[in-house]
Order: C-alpha cells, then structure tokens, then sequence
C-alpha cells in the first residue's frame, strides 16, 4: 500500500492542470519556479472553490474588491501552515499582476511572531560543523557558504566559471553571480543586480582541495560550465535544494549544532558591519539592490570591494583554532560573568573554574585608561594599546590589529 498523500496533486500534476488555462500557461512562462507556482494556484483555486479564468473575472471591474477579499480570508485559514500561505499569497497576486489585474498591495498579507532569536554562531560551533564533515565537498561547502554569504539558492546554481580566472593564485578569490541565479532573478526592479563575494583564505584552500579529490579521486574532468556543488558518486549531478537540506541535517545531527545555509548569509553580514564597510558595498558583497539614490553612484570596482572584504577575514575564518578565536572566547566570557559579579549576584564553582581557565580576573572598579597614541594629527591613523580582553569590543569598532605582544596586550589600528 502506498503512502498516503497530504494533498491531491503533485507539482508534476498541477503543471498538467495549469496547461488547460491559456492565461496560466503564459503567466508561467515568465517565471523560473513554473511547476511550485503552478500547484500553489491550483491549492488556491480548490480551497476557494474557483478556476483561473473565474478569479481573473472577479477583477472585471477595477473598483471591485472580491479578488482581496477572497485572498484575505485564505490566508485567515488555520487549517494552512503559514509558509503555505505565503508562498500561495505571492503566486497568486504574480497570477494577477501578470494578467494586468492588480490586487491591493495590502491584501493576503500574513503577520510572523518570531518565537526566538537569529541564531548567531560563534566560531568554535561553527569549528565543529566543519569537524562533523565526511568529504572534502562538504568541507567547502561549509566555509564557501560562511564566506561568500551566497544563498542556497544559488549554490544549487553556481559554475567554476563565475570564480575569475586563476583563481587558486588569489588570495581572497572574486565570486561574481549575475543577476538570473540571485535573489529576483534579474525580473523587474531586481534587473542587473549583481553579486559580487569573495572566499577567504581557508575557503579557497578547501575549494582547491575539494576541486583536486574530484579530478584525481573520483577522475571527475572539471570544466567551466559545470556546476560547483555536485553529488559524491556517479554520476555526479549538481545537488539540488532538498539535498542541501539533507546535509544540513545531518551535519547538524552529527556536530550537535544546528544550522541553516541562511545563517551564513547573517555571519557574513554581521563581520561586515564589525568592519564598519561601507553599507552599499555590504549589499553588493551579499547580492542585494543598492538602495536609493546612491545606487548610480556607487560603483565600486571588484579590487577595492576585495581591500575592503579582506578586512573582514579575522572575523569569517574559524577552521582553526587561533588566538584571535581564544580572545573572543575569553571575551564572551569575561562579560557574562563581569554582567554577574557586578549585579551582586555570586559564582557557581562550575563558573568560577571557568574564570580561573580563562584566566579572568573580575573586578568592581573601572579598568584603567588606555595609552592612545596618534599619527599624523586629527586626520592620521590612531593606534592604541590594550588588554585582550578588549580586543573583540574594538574589532566590533571598526579597529584592526596590528600586533600581539608578548605582554599579551595587542595594538590596534583605525
């Protein structure tokens, strides 16, 4: 006995039921995702008890408002998950749009209450993701998202051709995507809008790695059109978007951290804006529409958005344990027991053993000024001179590091 269906038709099935509406078959030509639209029109059309030609008819009249209307109280059914009805909401006002039959901005909208915080991972999580790796695919997979800030969606989609040429000799490789494989599509106001990212060191070292065991391992003959991110057997299709949801699964069941490819698009923006980089070319780097007037006028070339990512990296890489990574660690801890002793409240022995591990001393007065030293006046560059344990705070700031002493106090720059 098979299994049960949840719903009555596949996508496969409910792009056989749109080729019986000529409006439906053209509005699906315009569009990339043609099987998923045309089965969340078909969910819309059965739960409201019409057929395309009938919902486009509701609009006859401009003035009228039974086309809202019936999508209000869709999305108002409890029996749909909110995913669901998001999904069909836009399908249904693109089915609309692309008849010329606009619905009211405001209708089908649908109100999220998040339930808890962005998960934002620290880099020893992120360490033993990459540890609970089994291939050398998967390991760049996993700081090629944590570096590039690239989508899933498009890492289903990306080919060796978008690295720039001789990309294994630089140091900090160029990724540029086009418009078609980001968000949008390169389809209206998303026209000609462009991703231009970058792999630190760690990760282009793991896309040599993982280049190498296809050609020499698997005797893959890797060309410019093939898509980077394929199966591990024969033969060797390009990995798809449930596939990505599996690995993520199963890495996070594995590590014991769970993770999302989103959350590397959030890591990549947060060590941007620690950088304090410009926001226009934040937006560039993660593949997203300049906005407002500045758009014209900010057009940076490749080589300074790489100068200006390459300030990034401390914070991006986490493949191997290093002092910047201890410093940071210390750093979290010292201010959630520093916030504790100063509220009055005391220390677990299990806390007090890991002050003692890190090496941290609490007090209840001010610390002391830092010696501030500057270079060339107001308009110079300022260096100072600090604790470790205040190295993430300046990072944060937009300051960078200059050198570790052996005192443990590190100089830092801005």
């Amino acid at each position: 006995m098979g299994k049960k269906r949840k719903y009555e038709v596949t996508c496969k099935e409910a792009s056989e039921w749109a080729n019986n509406y000529e409006r439906v078959r053209v509005w699906l030509s315009r569009l990339q995702e043609k099987a998923q639209n045309a089965w969340n029109l078909w969910l819309f059309c059965k739960t409201v008890g019409k057929d395309p030609n009938e919902l486009l008819a509701l609009k006859d009249d401009p003035k009228s408002r039974d086309a809202e209307y019936l999508l209000d109280n869709f999305v108002a059914d409890e029996q749909l998950t909110n995913s669901i009805k998001v999904k069909v909401a836009i399908s249904v006002k693109s089915f609309y749009k692309h008849n010329y039959r606009d619905l009211a901005k405001a209708s089908g909208q649908i109100s999220f209450i998040k339930k808890g915080p962005y998960r934002r991972h620290s880099k020893e999580e992120l360490l033993r993701i990459y540890r609970a790796t089994q291939n050398p695919r998967d390991r760049a997979l996993i700081t090629f998202t944590w570096s590039t800030g690239i989508a899933r969606g498009s890492l289903q989609k990306i080919q060796w051709k978008h690295l720039e040429p001789n990309w294994e000799k630089q140091e900090l490789p160029h990724i540029g995507l086009p418009d078609k494989l980001i968000k949008g599509h390169g389809v209206g106001r998303y026209r000609g809008v462009e991703q231009h990212t970058f792999l630190t060191p760690e990760a282009k070292q793991d896309l040599v790695d993982y280049k190498d065991w296809l050609e020499k391992k698997r005797a893959v003959n890797v060309t410019p059109e093939d898509y980077i991110f394929v199966q591990t057997c024969k033969p060797y299709r390009p990995l798809v978007w449930g596939t990505f949801s599996q690995i993520a699964s199963e890495l996070s069941l594995r590590s014991g951290v769970k993770f999302s490819w989103h959350d590397g698009r959030r890591y990549v923006e947060t060590a941007l804006e620690e950088t304090k980089i410009n926001p226009n070319w934040a937006r560039k780097i993660r593949g997203r529409k300049v906005r407002g007037e500045e758009a014209p006028y900010s057009r940076p070339a490749v080589e300074q958005l790489r100068a200006a990512y390459k300030e990034a990296v401390p914070l991006l890489e986490f493949t191997q344990p290093t002092t910047l990574m201890a410093m940071q660690r210390r750093q979290e801890v010292l201010e959630r027991l520093q916030a504790k002793w100063m509220s009055g409240e005391p220390l677990s022995p299990e806390e007090r053993a890991e002050a003692e591990h890190h090496h941290i001393r609490l007090f209840k007065r001010a610390p002391k000024r830092t010696r501030t030293e500057t270079n060339g006046g107001d308009c110079g560059e300022q260096y100072l001179q600090i604790p470790e344990d205040q190295l993430l705070e300046h990072l944060r700031a937009g300051w960078t590091i200059v050198k570790e002493l052996k005192s443990g106090e590190v100089i830092v720059r801005r």
